[in-house]
């Protein structure tokens, strides 16, 4: 392993970054703002989409599910290759894939091959954002400063993927192709950025006659895959359907945990799973992940559809939970300092079961100010208190050697929240029919889920700051400042 690019610690234990640091820092944060923002600005365009191309509701929701499937399903190998082959090579290699496959999404002529180009932009978004972050956790040192970086990083991903919302709404504006070409030109020069900063790792060596886990490889795979298009397909498909393949892909995850025990050279040692934080973290970030996605799916069809709404203007009026990209790398790391992880991110849960609940009941002719806009701040409040603390605590305490296995583990988790979130709500939504009144009960249905969801999580979070608590472990560190 190459040097890490920070200066040596200094007095008190703490450590200030060098100018290197800070621009890989820079780079590896520009890369999850794209991830991001090519995530949530789709969900604006997919109206126009569908009248441009001539798309099916049905063909529609691959567009996005292409994305999940490939994404959610390739997760955890991703995380092993960086860990495997090289973090460097990977984050390169497939931001590139990156690039040009979400360029190709905008010249699509046909649904089939805009959803084939998702489909592989799902891929390597897989593969190169377990790689950006383990690059993240094991070029900085365990503690104030790795903290700090996590939560810089943590805090562009969530401003990335609020800030497309209302970016989205402007570019479809112009054309919904630009929505694909946009990243493009944001992701190639993150590109060329990498190459120069980003220094060459040496993968693990191989020991003579090392044999790699390949049937662990092909089990989690297709069992990830399975579970996915499981979640994705249940509104669409009988509940037989669903249970047939949520049967196949649990007998391939149960064949993946029984080939891990036995195997030597296991792909995912499952050892890894016997943290109660990085369990709890996991759980919670489902159901976060989940509430949000499936919140924003039906606040979009509640204003454009329902409400009549431009692209524009929905983007615009989702703009307020963009706050999180300011406050989450600047409030956060001093509110994580003075009260620790699992106290920031019981409140900012807490604030988003209100401003859920605030959507519950919402009319058909709801003022934007009083009963959009409240509900907006407290989203971008939870998202500056939440994603953040969630990520350093999924990999906190992991070995360098897992740090790739464990971004994996956490981005699986984001993806599975959300494909799960977005079959939930399409499946509430749709059910009460498609009159005007029967769509606003529909609606109403479809909030409950990121509530109970929400709720869940805080019992979660709360259980976790109890342990501490009860354990006598610390529940901040006041000292532990990082320097800027």
């Amino acid at each position: 392993m190459s040097t890490t690019p920070q200066s040596p610690p200094v007095d008190g234990g703490v450590t200030r970054m060098s100018a290197r640091a800070r621009a890989l820092l820079f780079v590896l944060c520009g890369s999850i703002f794209l991830e991001g923002v090519d995530v949530s600005m789709l969900g604006v365009a997919l109206p126009a989409i569908r009248a441009d191309l001539g798309m099916a509701p049905g063909e529609l929701q691959w567009v996005v599910s292409a994305y999940v499937l490939t994404y959610g399903g390739f997760m955890l190998l991703g995380g092993r290759a960086a860990d495997l082959l090289g973090r460097r090579r990977m984050f390169v290699f497939w931001l590139a894939v990156f690039v040009v496959f979400s360029g190709l999404g905008g010249l699509a002529t046909d649904g089939w091959m805009l959803i084939a180009s998702r489909a592989v932009t799902g891929l390597a978004a897989a593969f190169m954002t377990p790689a950006g972050l383990s690059l993240i956790t094991t070029s900085f040192a365990e503690g104030p400063v790795r903290n700090r970086a996590l939560l810089w990083y943590a805090g562009t991903a969530a401003g990335g993927f609020s800030l497309g919302l209302v970016v989205g709404g402007l570019l479809t504006a112009l054309g919904w192709r630009w929505v694909f070409f946009a990243p493009v030109i944001l992701a190639a020069i993150i590109l060329v950025l990498a190459v120069k900063l980003i220094e060459r790792d040496e993968p693990p060596r191989r020991v003579p006659g090392q044999k790699y886990d390949v049937v662990g490889a092909i089990t989690v795979t297709l069992g990830a895959v399975g579970a996915v298009y499981t979640i994705v397909m249940a509104p669409e498909v009988t509940v037989g359907e669903t249970a047939v393949t949520a049967a196949v892909s649990a007998a391939l995850l149960v064949a993946f945990v029984v080939v891990e025990r036995r195997s030597s050279a296991p792909l995912v040692r499952l050892g890894l799973f016997r943290g109660a934080n990085l369990v709890r973290a996991n759980l919670a970030t489902v159901l976060f992940a989940g509430s949000f996605v499936g919140f924003q799916f039906t606040t979009v069809l509640y204003l454009q559809d329902l409400r009549g709404w431009t692209a524009l203007e929905t983007g615009v009026a989702l703009l307020v939970v963009g706050i999180d990209s300011i406050l989450a790398p600047t409030v956060t790391p001093k509110l994580v300092d003075r009260f620790g992880n699992h106290k920031v991110m019981l409140v900012g849960l807490l604030l988003a079961v209100v401003g859920y609940a605030l959507f519950l009941g919402i009319p058909a002719d709801a003022g934007y100010w009083t009963g959009v806009c409240p509900t907006m701040v407290l989203l971008g409040l939870a998202f500056t208190l939440v994603y953040g603390p969630l990520t350093i605590v999924a990999v906190e305490g992991v070995a360098d050697e897992e740090q790739g296995l464990a971004g994996g583990v956490w981005n699986t988790s984001f993806q599975f929240g959300g494909a799960l979130g977005l079959a939930g709500a399409a499946s509430l939504s749709a059910a009460a029919g498609t009159g005007e009144g029967a769509m606003l009960t529909g609606f109403h249905h479809a909030y409950l889920l990121p509530v109970i969801a929400t709720g869940v999580a805080v019992l979660i979070v709360a259980s976790g700051l109890a342990r501490r608590k009860a354990a006598g472990a610390p529940t901040a560190d006041p000292a532990a400042q990082a320097v800027s």
